[in-house]
């Protein structure tokens, strides 16, 4: 009977071919393991739409190999998914890291198809500074026209669980507070205001400019996120962007992240529906296949 029992749980485990890797490929043309990145692809897939993740980890820690199922889920789900290193703070500005990562869009645009990716379905997203990197280059232009591209080269933004879309109104409202998280910003972003709305993506919205479609995903639970993202939202709409939130109900700045991917998640479900929707249009370019 136990025989039995083991055969039946075995059998009933899914079988997901595992992706085919490639690891630490540099970027930018340097020796920096932190200016490299890893591709995961289906073995014979084509043209399939791009997913770039960049880690948190306060802007000075974290690693790109930090992804959990993410890899897995997406390429399941007919997606090649890209996780990159960037440098850190503070030995490295915040422009030097928003470059690092338009210069892996950029190796994307010009080398995905080799692993099956469509370079003309790109998204971006990322988790906690992550996600503050993924929507400043989804806003500020400057960090990917220096890499001869522009912002609709992204078809859309996922940041999940920041509060810094307005850094500068986050760390007055901190100081008020008199929190000690204020320093965390500060040693990123710099003391003064004008420092701090440079890095912020909500100071390069205007009118007439061509946005990636944004999805931002926080914690229910998280007031600061709450706030930041309804309002950076509403800013995105007013400028003629699209964008949409979710509020994960149950989950904290580390679970919110950590079951991206997991099935039956309803985030994961959201983000696919936002991704898949996007598809949906691109598909009329013949440039991408559609996922499963």
């Amino acid at each position: 009977m136990r025989s039995i029992l083991l055969l039946l749980l075995f059998s009933s485990v899914a079988t997901s071919a595992e992706p085919v890797v490639s690891r630490n490929i540099n970027y930018a043309g340097t020796n920096n393991i932190r200016q490299t990145l890893d591709v995961y692809a289906a073995k014979d897939g084509k043209q399939q739409p791009v997913v770039i993740w960049l880690h948190g980890g306060g802007w000075r820690r974290g690693n790109k190999i930090l992804v959990q199922q993410k890899p897995q889920a997406f390429v399941d789900q007919g997606y090649v998914f890209v996780s990159i290193n960037y440098r850190f703070t503070p030995e490295f500005t915040m422009s030097d890291l928003a470059t690092d990562v338009a210069t892996a869009v950029k190796w994307v645009t010009e080398n995905i198809d080799k692993h099956g990716g469509s370079p003309e379905i790109i998204f971006i997203g990322g988790h906690s500074a992550g996600a503050h990197l993924s929507a400043l280059v989804s806003t500020d232009e400057r960090y990917l026209k220096a890499q001869g591209l522009s912002l609709v080269t992204l078809k859309g933004c996922f940041p999940v669980d920041t509060a810094t879309y307005d850094c500068g109104k986050l760390v007055s409202g901190l100081k008020l507070l008199r929190s000690n998280r204020v320093s965390l910003y500060t040693n990123a972003f710099g003391e003064e205001t004008a420092s701090q709305q440079k890095y912020s993506p909500i100071t390069h919205l205007q009118k007439g400019t061509d946005y990636p479609d944004f999805l931002l995903l926080f914690c229910e639970s998280r007031r600061d996120a709450t706030l930041a993202a309804n309002y950076f939202v509403k800013a995105i709409q007013q400028v003629g962007g699209t964008a949409e939130t979710y509020a994960a109900p149950g989950k904290d700045h580390a679970s919110i992240n950590n079951d991206l991917g997991i099935e039956g998640d309803e985030t994961t479900k959201v983000l696919f529906a936002f991704l898949n929707k996007r598809i949906e249009a691109a598909k009329q370019t013949g440039n991408v296949n559609s996922p499963k």
